[in-house]
């Protein structure tokens, strides 16, 4: 389902125990210069990253100065977070002239330890191929390198490499607990282009090869993955990047 850009007013896009997603929770909250941010999400671990700008994270004593070090947009550097546990009470202060976080969760009962994560721990891979016009880099904020150290949660980033070009292929879900060909794990997708005015279309297409369904994807455009394969391609001549939430059912680990 695609969710269209709006003013949030700060206020949770997917919220908990969604109908769509219910293992996913996903908001982006705008401050300016010494705003600040409080939250505390009862049954989900969530993770802060800054989309631009810097903020200091305080989660119940512990605290981590001056992350997210991007000014312009998304492809101005590397990423950051701060893992926020499940039923801990986290705020954070805009220190910059303004700032636009993410923060991204999945149900998880168990209460952990925060942590950081700074960029030069970011984990990053490539897939696909320039002749295929798959080519795409990931950048992993929470991803296999925290896997001991976080309960359901996987966060990354993803880039297209060059302009125009598909991702999430070939097709792949992960709607079903059936292991160990599949795990369950809810999806969400935050987009963002470069020019800022591209687009692309996020696809859904069912199991047994019925004809699915396009949404038309614009700068700021949200897409909850609720069942089935969701390959998207993005316009000529532009870029292509994506916020992802993912939250397992059973597990961590996705196999899709």
């Amino acid at each position: 389902m695609h969710i269209p850009p709006n003013d949030n007013k700060n206020i949770p896009i997917v919220d908990i125990d969604d109908s769509r997603v219910p293992l996913n929770y996903f908001n982006i909250v705008k401050l300016k210069k010494d705003q600040s941010f409080e939250f505390k999400i009862p049954g989900y671990e969530t993770c802060i990253v800054p989309a631009t700008g810097t903020v200091e994270v305080n989660v119940e004593g512990e605290l981590y100065d001056s992350l997210g070090q991007r000014t312009i947009d998304v492809w101005d550097g590397e990423p950051e977070g701060v893992y926020v546990p499940s039923n801990i009470k986290a705020e954070f202060v805009c220190s910059t002239i303004n700032a636009e976080v993410f923060i991204a969760g999945a149900k998880y009962e168990k209460t952990l330890e925060p942590f950081a994560v700074r960029a030069n721990e970011i984990d990053k891979v490539q897939y696909g191929s320039d002749d295929t016009k798959t080519h795409r880099k990931i950048k992993h904020i929470l991803g296999a390198n925290h896997h001991d150290k976080v309960g359901r949660l996987l966060c990354n980033e993803l880039y297209t490499v060059g302009q125009g070009g598909w991702s999430g292929f070939p097709p792949h879900k992960h709607d079903t607990d059936r292991l160990p060909k599949e795990t369950r794990h809810d999806e969400t997708y935050n987009y963002r282009f470069k020019p800022n005015n591209g687009f692309g279309f996020q696809l859904f297409q069912a199991e047994n090869n019925s004809v699915g369904n396009a949404s038309h994807i614009i700068d700021g455009s949200t897409v909850v993955i609720e069942s089935g394969y969701h390959p998207c391609v993005v316009a000529p001549g532009y870029e292509m990047y994506y916020f992802t939430i993912l939250g397992g059912l059973s597990q961590r680990s996705l196999v899709q």
